[in-house]
């Protein structure tokens, strides 16, 4: 049972105030939508504890992804956030997610989630504090920092609840201690009807060196293409650049190697085509039957 394992990895310390307690209620009181984010991160989630347990960072911090975007990878927010961690394009640079014609890695599963937990570290030691530190994830560090030297100014407490700040920041860390409080308890998540989730890795990675269509990975892999672009929805493009990891189910991982070995037609019907200088597309067109 993954929750289980979640749960044994908890150390970020608590909260207890008023927001906490709304958040806990609102969640509490609506558990089909607990149930839908739970289902939602099923692809995911182990693979992001194991990542947590590798750097040593609390378990809590796998529980982020419900707060910033409902588990949805291809989510986007009016400030041009997207993905699970929801990266801005500035923050996505600063940690070497592509986002150019062929993909947007802030959307890549396994990308996005080693640079979210980079930049949550980096926070962290620079803070020493959980809570300032995933304040300044959703505000920015450069706030969080004039605001913690705006009350040492003026020789008032520098914790997290004494800053003055947003109110959708005042909102982040409570909702996730919100959640951290309801997976703490087996009994509640059995109340809840909340799904089990299996403790091993849903998928596996595989670079496939060439460029290859979307809908023909999908039948490689034996996934509707909808169901293959939820594991792979960095892709911009109907065709898959050769640069770029394709992230398959664990249990079809050997089907969709031999597959792709046995192939011996193109893998992609696309053909890319630099064009030379001064070179018309009304000319162009016409040679490539477009």
């Amino acid at each position: 049972d993954l929750w289980q394992r979640l749960r044994n990895g908890f150390s970020m310390p608590g909260l207890n105030n008023e927001l906490v307690l709304k958040h806990q209620q609102w969640y509490l009181s609506h558990p089909e939508y607990l149930r839908r984010v739970v289902e939602r991160s099923r692809p995911y989630i182990h693979h992001i504890v194991e990542e947590l347990e590798k750097r040593g960072m609390p378990n809590e911090l796998a529980l982020l992804p419900i707060v910033e975007s409902a588990f949805n990878p291809t989510a986007n927010s009016p400030a041009r956030a997207s993905g699970l961690w929801q990266f801005i394009p500035s923050t996505g640079k600063r940690f070497e997610l592509k986002q150019n014609w062929w993909h947007d890695q802030r959307r890549d599963i396994v990308a996005s989630t080693e640079a979210a937990l980079e930049y949550l570290q980096t926070i962290y030691e620079m803070h020493g504090d959980w809570h300032l530190a995933l304040a300044s994830y959703n505000w920015g560090e450069g706030a969080v920092q004039r605001a913690i030297q705006k009350n040492a100014a003026k020789g008032l407490p520098t914790d997290y609840s004494s800053l003055t700040m947003p109110e959708e920041t005042r909102q982040y860390v409570p909702k996730l201690i919100a959640l951290k409080n309801i997976f703490s308890s087996a009994d509640t998540l059995a109340e809840l009807r909340i799904p089990v989730v299996p403790n091993r890795a849903f998928f596996a990675t595989i670079a496939p060196k060439k460029p290859i269509d979307v809908r023909l990975a999908a039948q490689f892999a034996g996934m509707s293409v909808e169901e293959f672009v939820k594991l792979n929805p960095s892709h911009n493009r109907p065709v898959i650049s050769p640069q770029s990891t394709l992230v398959i189910p664990a249990d079809r991982l050997e089907s969709f190697q031999q597959r792709l070995d046995s192939h011996n037609a193109p893998l992609s019907s696309w053909q890319l085509y630099t064009t030379k200088s001064a070179e018309r597309l009304d000319k162009l067109a016409p040679r490539f039957g477009i």
